[in-house]
């Protein structure tokens, strides 16, 4: 047994020689770093020499070497590779090759162990896209952002044998590692001519470009190019979120998928783009990043453990229990919720447990049964709607804010994306997908095409979004909760009309949304009073005299809520479960009166959706203290929260003393007086309507203005000159 496969300390003199203390000469760097792989331990254990062996033993030919430990060893050696890695990982990965045979005694067969790949964990700081400028070109950095598209697994040539097709010489050509070939030619790089010598007294008659490649006997590695984009939040108010190419190889390749966040280690070089070659500049380069390690900070796809990628350290962990454990946890998170509005506590217990979420099931059969909750915030101007969502987008762990108006439906789920080069499809995810496990917050919800609106139906319920574009079909995931603003029909909250000619949306997407808030702008001195109180402090920045004391911070919020997500998926007890089904007949009664009292079915749906509601909202309750089983007070708290929404929602909508079914049988009659008083084609002034059925007939005004709105929306009657003439135009 050589070297340091004998049962005692093995020491190499790396600091002693004064020639080997800086990698000056290839051979020298690699017998730094075999030295390295080989002597460096912690405690009593040889960290690399271990891993390499329990690595290889399994079959996966790849080290992964944290810069840190590099430093402690020889600091020169770590600043050479954040310097020049693309030099110096060869080297590594030979060493790992020599230090490999060297633990298995294989050095008569080097066949047996193919190359190893050494992937270099950094604890660089992070660089956003925009700091990566030409004084980072060739170094090594660390980037986060979040995979938007993935392309298929390609094979890159590491060895190559060609032979002349004429006199059958054969050579080998070993590709430089790189973007691939990336927008060349596939037949880069080899030789044009014959370079073997003719035989004595031949004239060489091997024509241009002789060699074929024999795929046989050359070896391929795989390579995969990755899309990557800035974080939504960090990117600056005006500017589109940039992209960057990642190319990655061998083991790290078919890691990762749309919609996860990843951190980026990577060498940051260039490559000659088809595009630039015939733009004229000579030097015209694209950047892009030949990544060296990859660290997941998401859920997409992997389901591990900690969705968040967040670890929590020990401390961490007893304060958030301690937190859980202290008084009143709910109702001061519901006030730390965007602290500087005021009032509406119930919708900040709304979005609190929003925050949280409920727990996912799976059922026996593969269905799936979502936990996130989406709630709709429906209501009159300056109620401090978009203020809410925009709090929600900085305290939840994953979030993105869209506008309405803003997203189509390709925006919001996935668009089929060609590559400029491969002239192959691929996927790119959209808001839904890239807040996989997180909120989205949808401002404007009203201004969206009802075609839009529709392609979010199956995000919000199944939790998935299927494609069929261009010849790919697939599923995305979108485990999102939804929070979505908007404004009624007609601009404020009309409380003579019912619900439903106030909330233009279909029962299909009403039903979807765990907790409907209509947040009405009520007139009350008192109220009003307070809250111009509460905006002068927050405008002279003057704290509130009342505001509670032991706010919960931002970070915290983030942290918590993360720390909840991955620790507790609480299930519910046999009495919570009694309760709710006793409760969920009670309420569908209650809806089938308001019904009935009002002629007409009810726009917002009660059904068996709002009991899964229900369900959800009272587990994330139970999350928030960390509590593993739903108690009958949770149930009692979300039964409250739902009724106080929803229910509410329902009954809304009586006007005039009068119940709805009298004012339809009013309005039915008038509207006959109206088909006779007006004939096709015929118009009169709106005062005079008034004049002739409120003033001398005793209709009231509410009921005329209902008529004349259905009316219009039946196509019978047209407004002209700002509502002030009315004309008869149909049948």
């Amino acid at each position: 047994m050589s070297g340091f496969d004998r049962d005692r300390v093995y020491t190499a003199s790396v600091h002693g020689l004064p020639q080997a203390t800086s990698p000056d000469s290839p051979s020298e760097t690699e017998q730094l770093l075999f030295d390295f792989l080989g002597v460096f331990r912690i405690g009593e254990e040889f960290i690399y020499r271990d891993k390499l062996r329990a690595n290889i033993l399994m079959k996966l030919y790849m080290l992964e070497v944290d810069l840190r430990h590099i430093s402690l060893f020889n600091d020169e050696l770590a600043h050479a590779i954040q310097d020049r890695p693309a030099d110096i990982l060869p080297f590594f990965e030979n060493a790992a090759g020599k230090v490999a045979r060297r633990i298995l005694n294989a050095e008569a067969d080097s066949e047996a162990i193919p190359p190893i790949q050494v992937t270099i964990k950094s604890g660089l700081n992070l660089l956003q896209f925009r700091e990566l400028t030409a004084d980072t070109m060739n170094k090594l950095v660390r980037v986060p952002g979040i995979v938007i598209s993935a392309s298929v697994l390609s094979a890159r040539a590491t060895k190559l044998t060609v032979q002349c097709s004429t006199c059958g010489d054969t050579k080998l050509i070993y590709p430089q590692a790189g973007m691939g070939g990336m927008g060349s030619g596939s037949d880069r790089g080899l030789p044009r001519r014959c370079e073997s010598a003719p035989a004595p007294g031949q004239e060489k008659k091997c024509p241009l470009d002789p060699y074929l490649i024999m795929h046989s006997k050359s070896l391929f590695a795989d390579q995969q190019t990755l899309k990557l984009q800035e974080a939504p939040d960090m990117v600056p108010v005006g500017e589109l979120p940039r992209h960057m190419l990642l190319s990655v190889d061998r083991n790290l390749s078919g890691k990762v998928v749309p919609g996860a966040r990843v951190i980026a280690t990577g060498i940051y070089s260039t490559f000659q783009s088809a595009k630039n070659k015939n733009a004229g500049a000579a030097a015209l380069r694209q950047p892009y990043l030949r990544v060296v390690h990859l660290e997941t900070m998401s859920p997409a796809g992997t389901g591990g453990s900690n969705p968040f990628g967040a670890q929590f350290t020990p401390e961490e962990e007893d304060e958030f229990q301690e937190l859980a454990r202290s008084d009143h946890l709910y109702e001061r998170f519901a006030k730390s919720v965007a602290p500087s509005i005021y009032g509406s506590l119930d919708i900040k217990k709304a979005i609190t447990c929003l925050l949280f979420g409920g727990s996912k099931k799976v059922l026996p059969d593969g269905m799936r049964l979502r936990g996130d909750i989406n709630v709709l915030l429906l209501g009159d101007p300056g109620t401090a709607k978009s203020q809410l969502l925009k709090f929600v987008e900085k305290v939840a762990p994953i979030a993105v804010y869209t506008s309405g108006k803003g997203s189509s439906a390709a925006g919001l789920t996935a668009s089929v994306q060609r590559d400029a080069v491969s002239r192959e499809f691929y996927l790119e995810g959209g808001a839904m997908v890239l807040a996989d496990s997180g909120v989205v917050c949808i401002d404007e919800f009203d201004k969206m095409r009802d075609e839009d609106r529709v392609a979010i139906h199956e995000a919000m319920e199944q939790q998935t979004i299927s494609i069929a574009k261009a010849g790919i079909t697939t599923v995305l995931n979108s485990r999102t909760s939804v929070l979505a603003a908007a404004n009624p029909v007609f601009g404020r909250y009309d409380e003579g009309r019912s619900p439903g000619e106030n909330i233009d949306f279909q029962t299909t997407i009403l039903s979807r949304f765990d907790m409907i808030f209509i947040v009405r702008d009520e007139h009350n001195e008192l109220r009003d009073r307070t809250i111009a109180k509460h905006v002068m402090n927050i405008h002279m920045n003057r704290p509130n005299e009342t505001a509670e004391v032991g706010e919960i911070d931002l970070d915290k919020m983030k942290r918590y809520i993360a720390y909840c997500k991955s620790k507790c998926a609480p299930r519910l007890s046999s009495d919570a479960q009694e309760m709710l089904s006793s409760h969920f007949v009670s309420l569908r009664k209650e809806v089938q009166q308001v019904e009935r009292d009002n002629d007409e079915r009810s726009s917002i749906p009660i059904t068996i959706r709002q009991l899964e509601a229900i369900i959800r909202i009272s587990e994330s309750l139970a999350k928030i203290t960390l509590t593993p089983v739903v108690q009958v007070h949770h149930v009692e708290e979300a039964i409250r929260l739902f009724k106080f929404s929803t229910m509410d929602a329902v009954s809304a909508g009586s006007a005039d003393g009068l119940s709805r079914s009298e004012l339809n049988g009013e309005m039915n009659r008038m509207e006959t007086e109206i088909r006779r008083r007006l004939p096709v084609g015929w118009s009169t002034s709106y005062q005079s309507l008034v004049k002739e059925f409120v003033n001398q007939q005793g209709y009231s005004s509410h009921a005329l203005e209902r008529t004349l709105f259905i009316l219009e929306k039946r196509e019978i009657v047209r407004f002209s000159n700002q509502k002030k003439v009315v004309h008869r135009v149909g049948v």
